[in-house]
């Protein structure tokens, strides 16, 4: 039997659908939780745009084989659309054995579609880090 992996209904709920679907560490799960029209910024501040950028970007992600922790700042709403300022990280040994301790900001926004769930708009991970011009 096949997990299931909720969107949420309430922008409350976001963070914890979010931890469901980054920590199955499994792409397309994760990219269920992108609003079509969604972006996810990377770590050198450029926008990866489309399924398969995204999933790209991801699968880094996901290679280190480790669970993301998530602690909720702020969350903000506006309509339909949230703004989550979001301290993650990914601490441990990697699948290849290194010692991982990967910390950051985020700052993310979700948009609630016609169907009443939220889902990522911008992805932003590293949302308050100074990026190289």
């Amino acid at each position: 039997m096949s997990k299931t992996y909720a969107l949420s209904t309430t922008p409350e709920g976001i963070v914890e659908s979010l931890l469901s679907h980054l920590n199955s560490l499994d792409v397309d799960v994760m990219l269920n939780f992108y609003d079509p029209e969604g972006i996810l910024v990377n770590a050198a501040g450029v926008p990866q745009v489309g399924r398969d950028a995204i999933a790209a970007e991801l699968a880094g992600y996901f290679s280190l084989g480790l669970q993301m922790s998530i602690t909720a700042r702020h969350i903000f709403v506006a309509g339909d659309i949230a703004s989550l300022v979001l301290d993650w990280s990914y601490v441990g040994t990697s699948r290849d054995g290194q010692d991982i301790n990967l910390t950051a900001t985020a700052n993310d926004i979700a948009r609630r579609g016609a169907d009443g769930y939220w889902r990522y708009l911008i992805d932003n991970p590293f949302g308050t880090s100074l990026r190289p011009e």
